[in-house]
């Protein structure tokens, strides 16, 4: 199913779960929930295209639970919708359920999971990233991917910006052996990115 290799992700604790730019059709992720036996808590966006928040609204109000993007990418949400029926998938609705605000810091995301969020902006205005430190993952959207970085041609978008988010996620010199999973394509190391991608270079 189209878009080809977007990335969501599936974190939980005990029987309690969190999904990452959640995509695709909101039946496919309950009959994943319920095969695991699952209970679904919150729902994150890295940004507000549309490959990343296309059931997010829907799931939110399935299950009762908050969906969370920055303030400056929900005028992006509906602008997507176009793109869904391309991908012929089901529209998000003009009263869809307002996210809560997603801003940088250290949140608690499940009783025994720490996550900080990282602002990211550059490929959207409201992009960011999720680092767990516990566990050295990163999650960055479609800041930067594993051979090169978020295109910067849709609304929002601006390379400048993106290129300090980039030099900023440099800065915070995270362990080399950091897991990162990207928007798109295969996951890569923060250590591997150093020595490969000619973008995330001191």
């Amino acid at each position: 199913m189209p878009p080809q290799f977007t990335n969501s992700v599936l974190v939980s604790d005990d029987s309690d779960a969190v999904i990452f730019d959640a995509w695709g059709r909101v039946d496919d992720w309950q009959e994943l929930l319920d095969k695991r036996g699952l209970k679904l808590k919150a729902i994150y966006s890295t940004h507000g295209h549309s490959d990343h928040i296309s059931v997010a609204p829907e799931l939110a109000a399935r299950y009762n639970v908050p969906w969370f993007l920055n303030s400056r990418d929900v005028p992006l949400v509906l602008w997507g919708n176009p793109i869904l029926d391309f991908w012929e998938l089901p529209r998000i609705p003009n009263d869809f359920v307002q996210p809560h605000e997603l801003n940088a810091g250290r949140v608690k995301i499940l009783d025994n999971i720490d996550m900080e969020i990282i602002d990211s902006p550059g490929h959207s205005l409201g992009g960011v990233m999720f680092y767990f430190p516990e566990y050295k993952i990163l999650l960055t959207g479609d800041t930067i991917f594993r051979d090169g970085v978020g295109r910067t041609d849709l609304p929002g978008g601006d390379e400048a910006v993106l290129k300090k988010s980039i030099a900023n996620l440099l800065a915070r010199n995270l362990p080399d052996d950091t897991y990162v999973v990207h928007g798109h394509g295969d996951d890569s190391m923060i250590g591997w990115l150093k020595q490969n991608n000619p973008s995330f270079k001191g």
